[in-house]
Order: structure tokens, then C-alpha cells, then sequence
């Protein structure tokens, strides 16, 4: 392809599907070599959730059940495990509030490291139960990842930046994503849900094939 893809992903940073199809995209371009920028934009799976955040094990019994919400856990490590992720389910006991997280990505975006704190943010979650909504988590982790904490704390304390945050999600509304992950690539194709790296290889080529229909 003569130009990177330009792949913009709506994800919640406790979605655990979002963190597979993060994988997943990654292990289809890295095994095509296909070159592609990533960005990421906010998407809140509990928009309504305190501000505080809640218990897990309230959030997942009022949401699915005790017994379906450990299915699910179940189910997912094992999908998690065959993609080189490994969900450790049993060290969350909190439930966040993602609106923070979601300004200080927009913030690290800006240099280019948006990336690189989404991923920090999957693994803080989802492998080492870290709570994600909390003021000095999300500072810490933004550091190990280049972020000045100063700024970063100033960051999540922006009403501004969270009304920013609130627009970017309405907007992803308006054009219909009720779900995530949700891909565009290029500004002109949509693909939704955590595909598998199949499904990927087979869309990049055919783009390929689009852009070079002689090749």
C-alpha cells in the first residue's frame, strides 16, 4: 500500500473485547505488513457509572448475573489466552469510572503516545486489576509511558477536557456505534467488533487489491 492505513478505533478501556481486537489487528498487521497509524477515541460501555466507580462483583451480578457474569469471565480468558492476552479477572474488584482515562488518552494522543497509554491501560486493567478510574493510577501509569504527571493531572481535572470527551462520544453516536471496538479505516470503512486476524488479512487484501486492481 503506498500510504499507512489510518485506523481510528472507538473502544472503552474496560471492554475486554476491545483489548482482543486490539491484539488481534495488531498480530494481521504485523503478520501482512501492512504499515497503519492507530488512534483511539472514547467510547463508555457504564456512562451513568458514579463517579466513584462500583464493585465488580455489583456491576457484573446487576448486569448479567453472578453465575452468566463468571461464564462470560470463563469464556473470555480463553480467547484472551489463544491471543497472548491474559485476562486476570479474579484481581478486579472494581468497576471504574472511564471518563478520566478516556480525557488523559485524548490528552497523550496529542504526542503521538495515545497508543501507547491505551495498551497501558488494557494490561493495568485487565492483567494487574488496577483500578483505571482512580486520579493517581491514571497519573502513574501515564508516566511510565513518557506522560509529565503535572500535566496529566491537570488533565483529568479539566472540565474542558471532559466535555471534549462528552462531544467525541456523542458524535460516535450520532453516526451509529452503539457497540465497540468499532474501526474505521481511512475515514471510509467501518468494521465492527474484535475481528479475527483472518477476517483482517482478507480485508487488507482487499484493499490492496482495490488500489492496485492490475497487481
Amino acid at each position: 500500500m503506498s500510504e499507512p492505513l489510518r485506523i481510528t478505533v472507538i473502544s472503552d478501556v474496560i471492554c475486554p473485547w476491545c483489548y482482543l481486537g486490539k491484539r488481534r489487528l495488531e498480530s494481521a498487521l504485523e503478520e501482512s505488513g501492512v504499515p497503519a497509524t492507530v488512534s483511539w477515541l472514547p467510547f463508555e460501555l457504564n456512562p451513568d457509572m458514579p463517579e466513584e466507580g462500583m464493585p465488580r462483583a455489583d456491576y457484573r451480578a446487576q448486569k448479567f448475573g453472578e453465575e452468566k457474569g463468571a461464564e462470560l469471565d470463563a469464556e473470555m480468558k480463553q480467547r484472551g489466552d489463544a491471543e497472548g492476552v491474559h485476562f486476570a479477572f479474579e484481581k478486579l474488584v472494581h468497576t471504574p469510572n472511564t471518563r478520566r482515562a478516556h480525557m488523559l488518552v485524548a490528552q497523550a494522543s496529542d504526542t503521538g503516545l495515545g497508543d501507547d497509554l491505551t495498551e497501558a491501560l488494557f494490561r493495568a486493567y485487565f492483567e494487574e486489576g488496577a483500578d483505571v478510574g482512580d486520579p493517581q493510577v491514571l497519573i502513574n501509569i501515564g508516566e511510565q509511558i513518557g506522560l509529565d504527571p503535572e500535566l496529566a493531572g491537570e488533565v483529568i481535572r479539566s472540565e474542558a477536557i471532559s466535555d471534549a470527551v462528552a462531544t467525541m462520544e456523542s458524535r460516535a453516536a450520532e453516526v451509529g456505534v452503539t457497540g465497540v471496538p468499532f474501526f474505521i479505516i481511512n475515514e471510509k470503512y467501518a468494521v465492527s467488533g474484535a475481528q479475527p486476524k483472518e477476517a483482517w488479512l482478507e480485508f487488507f487484501e482487499k484493499l490492496q487489491s482495490e488500489e492496485d486492481p492490475a497487481g
